[in-house]
């Protein structure tokens, strides 16, 4: 297994490329700060209101002190956290790239609001299929400070050519 300190950054433009760091750590993404307004944007677009999510007062009196993000808003900032990942980036050519779906996701630990977070990111499996390559990812999202993962989501992206 790579290390982070390990992990170059460069460009990765053949399939081939790709299939060779099959099993090793492709990077890690820069720190986003988890904002209450952001929380409770996704509360809005979501129905899920739940007041350890979006009332303040309360939530200072739980478990955790204060609102934590919902686990399904943690899970959904996976393209931004990767956006601006360091190491290795894929550029196989593709004329679009899509969602596919995921695997396995466990919410470890909650992300509290006002905490820092970032994805580290792990190449698991490189596919040949029609038209397309399917790649297979464990996305391992951090919380700046906690020994503990927030998250860790083995999804699936397709570029199609």
């Amino acid at each position: 297994m790579t290390s982070m300190s390990d992990t170059q950054t460069r460009v990765v433009r053949t399939v081939e490329e790709l299939k060779a760091l099959e099993g090793q750590d492709l990077g890690v993404g820069k720190w986003h700060l988890v904002t209450q307004e952001q929380v409770n944007a996704f509360a809005d677009c979501t129905g899920d209101h739940q007041w350890i999510h979006v009332d303040v007062e309360r939530a200072k009196n739980s478990v955790w002190g204060g609102t934590i993000a919902h686990g399904y808003l943690t899970l959904s900032l996976l393209p931004l956290l990767g956006r601006e990942r360091d190491g290795v980036k894929i550029d196989l050519g593709a004329r679009m790239g899509v969602n596919y779906g995921s695997n396995r996701v466990r919410f470890i630990s909650p992300v509290l609001v006002g905490k820092r977070i970032r994805v580290r990111t792990k190449l698991l499996k490189v596919e040949e299929l029609p038209n397309c390559v399917q790649i297979t990812y464990e996305n391992t999202i951090e919380v700046e400070g906690s020994e503990r993962p927030a998250c860790v989501a083995e999804t699936i992206g397709r570029m199609y050519f």
